[in-house]
């Protein structure tokens, strides 16, 4: 079996290939002279690590090849994505706590760019089980603050090549957003919100009553007592499959050596001086050189563990699909003043969402209540949906800030790291949290991007106010 074995050379981060992609063209193609910087590429010998090659293959054409690729073998399935990493070891130099997107990207990012690979990732229940699982793949970058429009139009454009980068197909689909105004109030927050993102390159604009029609023709724009009177288009937004997401990250972290243990439940931590020295789980404790705390919907829980008071709140949040219908709607469509939002998947199913429930709870369970309200205003959008049956209704848990906006960066122990209070907006800062928690924790220093949301702008009234920064949550 030939391998490439790319040696001694750099490049930018946006022309990634993993080591199978280049197996694969090696295999396909023997006669290929490859070169890097002028350098010819060495044939033999083993490779299992992400290289970052320019001049093999465009970034954009690695996806396909390895669709083309699975699709053409002959074996189902070509081989297991996850494969279990036996006992945990007794010391690692990073646990992260949380097996979902942003701890997974984590991981990733770690051990892909900053070469830092003995690192064990733990969940108490399975890889992307936890709010990964739970939330409606909205991907946008259309806030309010300059410090979130950057943070999440960069998540936006990773977002665009996660594919290609993790040679796993995340069913990435350029939808775009409409957000309705139903006051002149709201018109003027959507005209500040416009220039805010366009000053800071997202491409965003508001639009009239015509022009709402013509992006969705089914729209019904005269709503009793509540009409239409303008909208915010977003049309970079995206839609995407949030489990790949978690399993993509999962499966190229693993093939980078850091271990993924699985209903391995952090039980409590110790402490000594300002250091965490020892994480305890369900399965043995294990000591550790730095801690990244990830668990969406217990971000205040897992912090008590280890002494420190988070200020966040958690909420269920709800939402539910329908059975599929004929494709009708292809943006998503959310409403400042019935507080829901509506959007179509591939398969055609309307994935129908609002709010999170109005009283504090750690629970999981859907209500008719709320099933109620949703449906009774997506009807007010969308009237011929009345007799359209729901398929099936989930919840998920949200740490929610005073300001709405995430927590990312060091705490009051010198080796815990908290990627935190993310409240509804988890899911679409996954790349972007992982690149830059992963810097921070490499290089012990808090990147620009995320300095705006440390924990400490709490004490000092630093707020990063994304409270109206969406229709209905999400």
């Amino acid at each position: 079996m030939k391998y490439l074995i790319i040696k001694n050379f750099h490049c930018s981060e946006q022309s990634v290939l993993k080591a199978y992609q280049i197996k694969f063209l090696s295999e396909k193609f023997p006669k290929i002279r490859l070169y890097v910087f002028g350098l010819r590429a060495k044939r033999g010998g083993h490779f299992d690590r992400i290289i970052r090659v320019c001049g093999i293959l465009p970034l954009e054409q690695a996806m396909p090849f390895g669709l083309l690729k699975y699709g053409l073998s002959k074996r189902y399935p070509s081989k297991p994505d996850f494969v279990a990493p036996g006992d945990l070891k007794k010391s690692y130099d990073i646990v992260i706590v949380g097996g979902g997107g942003h701890g997974l990207a984590v991981a990733y990012h770690l051990a892909c760019y900053w070469n830092i690979r003995n690192i064990c990732v733990l969940d108490k229940g399975y890889i992307g089980g936890g709010n990964t699982a739970r939330n409606t793949a909205v991907i946008r970058s259309n806030y309010i603050t300059p410090e979130s429009v950057n943070f999440y139009a960069e998540a936006v454009r990773m977002y665009g090549q996660l594919s290609n980068e993790l040679g796993y197909n995340m069913m990435m689909s350029n939808r775009g957003q409409l957000t309705l105004a139903h006051s002149d109030a709201t018109i003027r927050s959507f005209r500040m919100r416009a220039e805010v993102s366009k000053h800071r390159g997202t491409e965003i604009e508001v639009v009239d009553r015509q022009t709402i029609k013509e992006i969705v023709p089914n729209l019904e724009l005269d709503i009793h007592a509540q009409p239409i009177l303008a909208g915010l288009w977003h049309p970079d937004a995206l839609t995407g499959r949030h489990d790949s997401v978690a399993w993509g990250y999962a499966v190229c972290a693993m093939e980078l050596g850091v271990e993924v243990h699985q209903r391995t439940e952090v039980t409590g931590f110790e402490v000594v001086g300002n250091r965490v020295t020892k994480v305890k789980t369900s399965c043995g404790d294990i000591q550790c050189g730095q801690v990244v705390q990830a668990v969406a919907g217990h971000s205040s829980v897992v912090a008590k563990m280890v002494g420190i008071r988070l200020p966040i709140r958690s909420y269920p949040l709800q939402a539910m699909v329908t059975l599929p219908m004929k494709p009708f709607i292809n943006p998503m469509v959310s409403s400042t003043a019935l507080h829901c939002y509506v959007s179509q998947t591939s398969r055609g199913e309307l994935v129908i969402g609002g709010g999170p429930d109005p009283y504090e709870l750690y629970s999981t369970r859907s209500s008719l209540e709320l099933k109620e309200d949703l449906a009774g205003h997506a009807c007010e959008m969308f009237p011929f949906l009345v007799d359209v049956p729901i398929l099936r209704q989930w919840a998920g848990i949200v740490d929610m800030t005073p300001d709405y906006s995430p927590i990312m960066g060091p705490s009051e122990l010198d080796n815990y790291w908290l990627d935190a209070g993310w409240g509804t907006w988890g899911f679409k800062a996954t790349p972007a949290s992982g690149k830059y928690v992963a810097q921070m924790v490499a290089q012990q220093k808090v990147p620009e991007v995320l300095q705006p949301f440390g924990v400490e702008r709490f004490y000092d009234f630093g707020l990063v106010n994304e409270m109206g920064a969406t229709a209905a949550s999400h």
